[in-house]
C-alpha cells in the first residue's frame, strides 16, 4: 500500500487552515489534521468545516485527550472525525473507554507515543487494548533542539503490527527514511503549513514518499552542526531570530559600518580600554576562522579598529568583528565589504598599550559574552547567542522565517494586510 500524508492544520485561525487544506488536496495529501492549536482555538467547528468541505478525505481530530477519553471522542465523531488522538502516557483507564468508545461512534483511536518512556513495552500493550494507530511523535520543542524520530519509529515497528505515523520534522529529505524505519502515515506540518506554494510542496512531498527518495528541501530542516547553525544564522534575520527566542534584545546602539553585511560566528572575545588597539589586533593572530571577534573597549571612543585591522581578518578568513567602542576608515572597510559592527565611527584612535585580556568574559550592553557564544549580525543589529543554546535558537528563528514566508504569500496573494490574515483584532487583549 501507498504511504498515506496527513497534513496537520496547526492554525490558529479556520480560514488559515482550510486555505492550506485545499492546497494541500490539490498536491495530493490523504488526510487532514485538525492540529491542537486550531482546535483549542476553534474548537469542534474546525472539525465540521473540514467534513463540510472535504466530504471523501479522512479528518483526524488531535485532541491530545489525556482525561474523559469517552466524552472527547465522542464529540469528535459527532462533528466530523474519522479518528481522535489520545496520548499514551494517560491512564490506562482512560484509554481503554476510548478505544470502547471508537468502536460504539465508528471512530478509529490513534495513540500519540509523545513522553511514553518504555516505547516497546507500551506499544505492545496498546495493540493489544485494540487502538487503531500509533504516532510516534517528536514534539516541536524537541525538534528545535535537533532531535528526531525514526529510532523511535523503528523501535515501535519491530513489536507491533498496526500502522504507525510519525510526526516531526517530515520534508521531502525525510520522507523516505521515515517509510523505511517503518511508518506507514507521514503526518507533515511546517513543510506544507509554512509553504509559500503549498501545492508543489505536496507534490514533491507526495513524489518522495511514493517513490521513496530524497528530494532537497532548502526549509524546514533543523540544524545540528556547527556548520548547519551558521548556515541557519546567515540565512534567518536577527528579526527571525529576537522573535524566536522570546524578543530577545540586541546590543544596543551598535550598528553596522557596511550596509547589508551579515556575520554568524563564534565570539573571540577582547577586553581593552577606549582607544588601546593592542589586544583587538593580536586577538586577529588568535582567533580560529569562521569566529568573530568581539571587543569591549567602553563603550566610547578613541578608535580601536580601522581598515589595517579589517584588511587583516580577511586573510585570516574570520567572519566579522564587534566592537563597543569606536572604529574608524569606514570607507575602508566599506570596501572590503567586511562585516564590522561599532557603537562609534571616528576619525582619531588611541595607543597600543596593551592593557585588557583575550578570551574572558566581557560585558556589552548589560549582555555577558563568554568565548564560544555565537554572535550574529545584520542591518538590525547584533544579536549573542549562548552557545548551549545555538541549535536551538537557530531553528526556532528558522521556523519564525519560514511562518513569514507563508504569511508573505498570503498577504500578496490575496492581496490584503497582516492584521486581515492573522485576524489581529481578535487576539488583542481584552479589558
Amino acid at each position: 500500500m501507498k504511504p498515506m500524508i496527513q497534513v496537520a492544520l496547526d492554525f490558529d485561525e479556520l480560514p488559515r487552515a482550510l486555505k492550506l487544506a485545499r492546497e494541500a488536496v490539490e498536491g495530493g495529501i490523504d488526510w487532514l489534521e485538525v492540529g491542537t492549536p486550531l482546535l483549542k482555538s476553534e474548537g469542534m467547528e474546525a472539525v465540521r468545516a473540514l467534513r463540510r468541505e472535504f466530504p471523501d478525505h479522512k479528518i483526524i481530530c488531535d485532541t491530545k485527550t489525556m482525561d474523559a477519553g469517552r466524552a472527547e471522542v465522542e464529540m469528535a465523531a459527532k462533528s466530523g472525525a474519522d479518528a481522535a488522538v489520545v496520548m499514551g502516557m494517560t491512564a490506562d483507564e482512560t484509554i481503554q473507554d476510548a478505544v470502547r468508545a471508537g468502536r460504539n461512534y465508528g471512530i478509529e483511536i490513534v495513540i500519540d507515543l509523545m513522553g511514553v518512556t518504555d516505547l516497546a513495552g507500551r506499544s505492545k500493550q496498546l495493540a493489544e487494548w485494540g487502538v487503531d494507530q500509533l504516532c510516534v511523535h517528536t514534539p516541536i520543542d524537541e525538534q528545535m533542539s535537533g532531535k528526531t524520530s525514526f529510532d523511535r519509529v523503528k523501535a515501535v515497528a519491530g513489536v507491533v503490527d498496526i500502522p504507525i505515523s510519525v510526526a516531526g520534522g517530515i520534508h521531502s529529505e525525510t520522507a523516505a527514511a521515515a517509510i523505511a524505519a517503518g511508518a506507514s502515515v507521514l503526518i507533515v506540518g511546517g513543510a506544507l503549513t509554512k509553504a509559500t506554494d503549498a501545492v508543489e510542496a505536496a507534490r514533491r512531498l507526495r513524489k518522495a514518499a511514493d517513490e521513496g527518495v530524497a528530494i532537497e528541501s532548502d526549509l524546514y530542516k533543523r540544524a545540528t552542526t556547527d556548520d548547519e547553525i551558521r548556515d541557519v544564522f546567515l540565512q534567518a534575520s536577527t528579526a527571525n531570530i529576537s522573535d524566536g527566542n522570546h524578543r530577545a534584545p540586541c546590543l544596543e546602539g551598535i550598528r553596522s559600518i557596511v550596509p547589508g553585511a551579515v556575520l554568524a560566528g563564534r565570539a573571540t572575545t577582547v577586553l581593552t580600554c577606549p582607544g588601546d588597539w593592542a589586544k583587538p589586533v593580536e586577538a586577529i593572530d588568535r582567533a580560529e576562522p569562521g569566529s568573530v571577534i568581539v571587543i569591549a573597549a567602553g563603550g566610547v571612543p578613541p578608535a580601536v579598529w580601522g581598515e589595517l585591522a579589517t584588511n587583516s581578518c580577511v586573510q585570516r578568513k574570520l567572519a566579522g568583528v564587534v566592537i563597543d567602542g569606536a572604529a574608524r576608515d569606514s570607507a575602508g572597510i566599506r570596501a572590503l565589504g567586511f562585516p564590522v559592527f561599532a557603537r562609534h565611527v571616528t576619525s582619531h584612535a588611541g595607543e597600543p598599550k596593551g592593557l585588557g585580556d583575550i578570551g574572558v568574559p566581557i560585558r556589552v550592553s548589560g549582555q555577558t559574552i563568554v568565548p564560544g557564544d555565537w554572535i550574529v549580525g545584520d542591518d538590525d543589529g547584533v544579536l549573542v547567542i549562548p552557545k548551549a543554546r545555538a541549535a536551538e535558537i537557530a531553528n526556532r528563528g528558522q521556523d519564525c522565517l519560514e511562518k513569514e514566508n507563508r504569511i508573505r504569500a498570503e498577504i500578496t496573494e490575496g492581496q490584503t494586510t497582516l492584521a486581515k490574515v492573522q485576524n489581529l483584532l481578535r487576539w488583542e487583549k481584552q479589558g
